[in-house]
């Protein structure tokens, strides 16, 4: 039996499948397509049933690949499940009564029953029920309420065929639905309602977003420094005496011990330093990378089901106008400052080939993931916080320029943002577990190969004499256009197999201040780690990811070497971020008066 949850987006869709399907569950692609869509399996009475999460829809007449997929995964399925907002009602039964054209056995899900209550939103269930002929349970998604008896209604559910209506007629029948069963009340608004308003105000809201963001990371970093100061206690009295027994053990077979420990001297690991694949690997994935990880993840699954991810897509999208994309494509990059991965995977979202292309290059291009930014933050900042600002407002330079380059060059078109708002909710903490979880259990997998291969990579290339030999055919672009040292070119390859472990491998090499900013910034731009690289050539085709990586080389040629030639020269690290600043300022200030009528156009 295969049972398909159906609703506009933002309605609890996912909540409820979660609540109904418990852990294990796939995520995958409609055949043919970019598409994702969720599935998993409940027990009910003995019987097993199939339940997949349907792409999010407002009607059944398709106008992009995300509504033709939810259309024709509509016709194969056994029973519907239409979650519909009981805030909303209006709205969401237009696609009630598209979905009973199917006559297809139906039950709806009256969801976010308890916000329709405190906002004095009164719904009559039997009336509802009476008028449509099929089951309407009252559910919430959050704390599962309801959910036992939508499980029932499903078993026994019946089609009921609905006549087909053209759109003015739908609208009619719904508005006589509605007056039959709805009843509004007056209320004052909330606090939790004032604050909602607030962070979408015309005025208040993108800095407040921005604040926001800036103090979310600030808390991330600070609270992440502690637990890599915890983490280094347990390496030190738990893990170091069982390494330095090892060491002793292989200390006949130098090899197996240099690949295995790496460096030891007088009995103390070093594991920044060390280089051996159980010492640095080992340190650098579990005691410099997770702690961060966690947290991020941790503070992004509250923000996501708070409901401020849209806020603050609506919030960006007119400066995100500037490099020719929409409010939406935040949410990628948002994601890619956890790991670029999923941020470059959740670029399938987005409608166009243009929109897709743009975000993929500067999330991949300019945006750190939140290891590498922890530990970027740890090599340039005991070096003073100018450095710090100067490393990310190069960034942030880079990634206005590039896109602006890449709105004016690459074909296509951007479609106008429409996104629902769905009101703040308090999380659950069973399912912000659920999403952490599910969310480390990729990151490890994706991650720790990675990691520990690329270390004992890097050994196998010192053995073999290969850096050295790639050092001096590089040396004309590594010392000669950036002005780093030879011995940059190891954290530099290591840096495509991950380059989180490639920042903390700079610290060793005795860089002063200014050579470190340049190799921390030619880190980031000149190629992505190969988890990243082949998310890209699923996503975008051998060919945008060949125009990407030539986009990727050739930005940070012109970066690397303009900062090779100002740094110490033109300008302190001071009047670089000034001189950058003005930069970006002059820019959104330039783009936007080019493109006035555009904005104009979208806002009406």
């Amino acid at each position: 039996m295969k049972v398909l949850l159906v609703g506009n987006p933002n309605v609890g869709k996912s909540a409820i499948f979660s609540q109904l399907t418990g852990v294990k569950v796939t995520t995958s692609n409609y055949p043919g397509t970019t598409v994702a869509f969720t599935r998993g399996f409940m027990t009910y009475q003995g019987r097993r049933v199939e339940i997949i999460d349907v792409p999010g829809t407002y009607h059944l007449e398709p106008e992009n690949e995300a509504e033709k997929v939810a259309v024709d995964m509509i016709a194969k399925g056994d029973v519907l499940i239409n979650v519909v907002d009981a805030t909303n009602l209006e709205r969401n039964l237009n696609l009630t009564l598209q979905l009973m054209e199917f006559g297809k056995p139906m039950v709806i899900a009256l969801n976010l029953w308890d916000e329709a209550q405190h906002k004095g939103i009164e719904i009559d269930i039997e009336k509802l029920k009476e008028v449509l002929k099929i089951p309407v349970v009252a559910t919430n998604g959050l704390t599962g309420e309801g959910l036992v008896q939508l499980s029932k209604e499903c078993m026994k559910a019946r089609a009921v065929y609905w006549p087909k209506l053209n759109s003015e007629r739908r609208w009619a029948k719904i508005g006589e639905i509605v007056s039959q069963v709805q009843n509004l009340t007056h209320r004052r608004h909330t606090f939790m309602e004032r604050i909602q308003d607030l962070s979408i105000h015309p005025i208040l809201g993108l800095p407040l977003a921005a604040i926001s963001l800036i103090v979310i990371f600030k808390f991330i970093i600070s609270a992440g420094e502690i637990l890599v100061s915890f983490m280094e206690k347990v390496f030190q009295l738990v893990y170091s005496p069982i390494i330095l027994w090892l060491s002793d053990v292989l200390k006949a077979n130098d090899l197996i011990h240099y690949l295995l420990i790496g460096e030891v001297t007088g009995g103390i690991i070093e594991y920044e330093e060390a280089m051996g694949m159980l010492t640095t690997g080992v340190f650098v994935a579990f005691g410099l990378v997770l702690p961060y990880i966690i947290l991020f993840y941790l503070v992004l699954g509250f923000l996501e089901d708070l409901g401020y991810i849209p806020r603050v897509a609506i919030m960006f999208d007119r400066f995100l106008h500037n490099i020719g994309l929409h409010g939406y494509s935040i949410v990628p990059m948002l994601l890619a400052c956890g790991c670029n991965v999923p941020g470059i995977l959740a670029i399938r979202n987005l409608e166009t080939r243009r929109e897709r292309f743009i975000t993929a290059i500067v999330t991949s291009i300019t945006i750190p993931c939140m290891a590498q930014t922890a530990l970027i933050i740890r090599a340039v900042g005991t070096r003073g916080e100018v450095y710090i600002g100067l490393v990310f407002t190069t960034l942030l330079t880079v990634w206005l320029l590039l896109g602006i380059i890449l709105k004016k060059t690459v074909g296509g078109n951007t479609p106008t943002l429409l996104i629902e708002v769905p009101p703040y909710r308090l999380p659950s903490l069973k399912v912000q577990f659920k999403k952490l979880k599910m969310r480390l259990s990729l990151f490890l997998n994706e991650a720790i190969p990675y990691v520990l291969g690329g270390i004992l990579f890097i050994n196998f290339l010192n053995i073999s004499g290969f850096i050295k030999i790639l050092g001096d055919l590089s040396a004309p672009v590594i010392k000669g256009v950036f002005g780093l040292p030879e011995e940059t070119v190891s954290t530099l390859i290591i840096g495509i197999v991950r380059k989180d472990a490639a920042v903390a491998l700079l610290e060793p090499i005795g860089l002063n201040d200014y050579e470190m900013v340049r190799a921390v910034i030619i880190l980031i731009l000149y190629f992505p780690c190969v988890a990243t690289f082949t998310v890209l050539l699923k996503e975008l085709g051998i060919m945008d990811t060949v125009k990407a990586v030539g986009i990727m080389f050739l930005t940070t040629m012109i970066v690397g070497g303009l900062l090779n030639l100002l740094l110490g020269t033109v300008f302190n690290p001071a009047g670089m971020i000034i001189a950058e600043i003005i930069t970006i300022l002059f820019l959104i200030f330039l783009d936007s008066n080019t493109n006035k009528s555009l904005f104009e156009d979208e806002m009406v």
